[in-house]
């Protein structure tokens, strides 16, 4: 059955006003998700368990991007030999914190009759606190034994009680339980024959969207005591968090992850060309762009739309000499707004989108042109063919081509190449007014820059006026309902999915495209939280072979 946006918008808008409750569509689901715990979340996860003050030191393996994002590839990653090895060495460093003297009065709710003997009382006490908040979920009592069993080993052949806590823990941080969230099912009692997630699951899934961290202890009681499963005790949950400052870290953790943020680790600028691009540059210039979103769709519950033509931001130190603007603070952030008459507005102007998508030597229409295409409107761009020559377009110093836009035009004329520069280049010659490290400039090679530029029809003067194309383009309102909902589940949606993604579409148009309430529509549904039928010879609560129990 086909099912309009109008409908979906009245039905919402009825709801809003009547009570009623969500009237969603039906859902297929998805298949149950197994994912890795990415190097934010790992560190997140010990922090707020054990402060942050505990240091973490070592080589987290890469997660491939899917989909456009690093939590869906998460879902496909497996972890290799050399990367338990280094696992192994991250979780030492982390117990040997956690129960040295500066920590251990803290940390460990008990002490030891004895430092130099085993505890078997004090160390169960332990496992038992931090247990059900490593594993996110109750921890079986033969598991407590076995832990309780190691750490009395280990103090045991040491004569120090601390050594066989850190022993246990260290080991409890390589296990499947830790390092991968896994979707565990039970009987639906509302569907015979079908499946549901668990109560732990609802939490572990909700916690990680909101707060990219375990659920806290509140949030594992609700889901103990059977009130996850309710409308009335998801919604007060769902509630709780949005409400919490740790809602920021959220939000910060999906834009970082949708704009490639992780690709920072690799970038490399040309010290010679750009000498001021320094690693405090790069560092801050992330910094920038997820204040600027967390402080417009957080702080102020702004509209979406608006990250592509705001001109208030923040300023630190290193960025005001790129930026030639003056820093009240150098050592710190301060409030900035960009004059109505600054060529800079919206975030595709900051330096993390402009610096980021560029060479180490030159600035990049094509690659900027892509990146806003895919990254902000959800349009997969082909790659080029292996046998392209980019010799023009890389010869800056080519006298009768002096610009981009010259030598991008003459590049443009090989029949292979033309397709795909002819939607990307429009776009990124509108910001070619900003050079490899994002420096504003008028001029290349003494030419003017001319950056006029076309989105989808729609034709426009320089980076400002592209921001406001984005801004009423509907694709981008789209883009990030289906951005956001496959970072939730750690999949893209599917087909019986289809009237469900047009009805959060609506919703977030209906609510003025306001992010906290998208994520309140997502995460009080029940299309968030269903699980599709398992096909072959797999269980649905069987998510993955890597050892994690169903």
């Amino acid at each position: 059955m086909r099912v309009s946006v109008r409908y979906w918008i009245a039905a919402i808008a009825a709801s809003a006003l009547f009570g009623c409750g969500p009237s969603e569509p039906q859902s297929s689901g998805g298949a149950a998700q197994v994912r890795r715990l990415t190097e934010e979340q790992y560190r997140q996860v010990i922090a707020d368990l054990f402060g942050k003050d505990i240091k973490i030191a070592g080589h987290f393996d890469p997660l491939n991007r899917t989909d456009g994002l690093l939590e869906i590839g998460a879902s496909r990653a497996a972890i290799t030999s050399s990367a338990f090895e280094q696992y192994d060495l991250i979780a030492r460093q982390v117990a040997a914190q956690v129960i040295d003297e500066d920590h251990r009065n803290v940390l460990v709710p008990c002490s030891p009759a004895s430092e130099t003997a085993p505890d078997p009382a004090c160390a169960r006490e332990f496992f038992a606190k931090i247990g059900p908040l490593l594993y996110r979920r109750p921890v079986e009592a033969r598991t407590l034994d076995k832990l309780v069993a190691v750490a009395g080993d280990s103090a045991q052949s040491v004569a120090n009680f601390y050594t066989g806590l850190a022993s246990g823990l260290a080991g409890m941080l390589e296990t499947p339980e830790f390092l991968f969230v896994a979707d565990y099912t039970e009987p639906d009692p509302n569907h015979p024959g079908q499946r549901r997630l668990d109560a732990y699951s609802r939490a572990s899934r909700l916690s990680f969207l909101l707060w990219n961290t375990m659920p806290d202890a509140a949030l594992l009681k609700v889901a103990r005591d059977g009130d996850l499963n309710s409308k009335r005790g998801l919604k007060r949950q769902v509630d709780r968090m949005l409400a919490s400052p740790r809602l920021a870290a959220g939000v910060r953790a999906f834009f970082a992850d949708m704009l490639g943020f992780d690709t920072f680790d690799t970038l490399a600028k040309d010290p010679i060309i750009y000498p001021a691009f320094v690693q405090s540059v790069a560092d801050d210039a992330q910094e920038q762009t997820l204040r600027t979103i967390t402080d417009l769709l957080i702080a102020r519950k702004g509209d979406y739309r608006d990250l592509f033509t705001t001109r208030e931001t923040v300023m630190g130190g290193p960025l005001g000499l790129l930026y030639d603007v003056p820093v009240t603070k150098p050592d710190g952030w301060a409030p900035y707004t960009f004059s109505d008459d600054d060529p800079r507005a919206g975030i595709i102007t900051q330096l993390s989108f402009v610096v980021l998508h560029s060479h180490p030597g030159r600035s990049s229409a094509t690659l900027r042109g892509k990146a806003v295409r895919e990254i902000f409107l959800c349009q997969k761009v082909p790659d080029p063919p292996g046998n392209v020559n980019f010799s023009l377009v890389q010869d800056t110093k080519n006298p009768n081509y002096k610009t981009a836009r010259q030598r991008l035009t003459a590049h443009r004329s090989a029949a292979t190449c033309a397709g795909c520069h002819k939607i990307m280049d429009p776009i990124g010659l509108a910001l070619e007014n900003f050079d490899g490290a994002g420096q504003y400039r008028t001029v290349e090679n003494d030419t003017p820059i001319d950056a006029s530029g076309e989105v989808d029809g729609v034709k426009f003067q320089g980076a400002a006026e592209l921001g406001k194309v984005l801004h009423d383009n509907p694709a981008a309102t789209s883009c990030l309902v289906n951005r956001l909902y496959g970072y939730a589940t750690g999949r893209p949606p599917v087909q019986g999915e289809k009237d469900w993604m047009k009805y959060l579409q609506a919703g977030f148009a209906e609510n003025g495209y306001r992010v906290s309430d998208l994520l309140r529509l997502i995460a009080t549904s029940d299309a968030f939280y269903e699980i599709a039928p398992a096909s072959g010879a797999q269980s649905a609560s069987e998510p993955s072979p890597t050892g994690a129990r169903s």
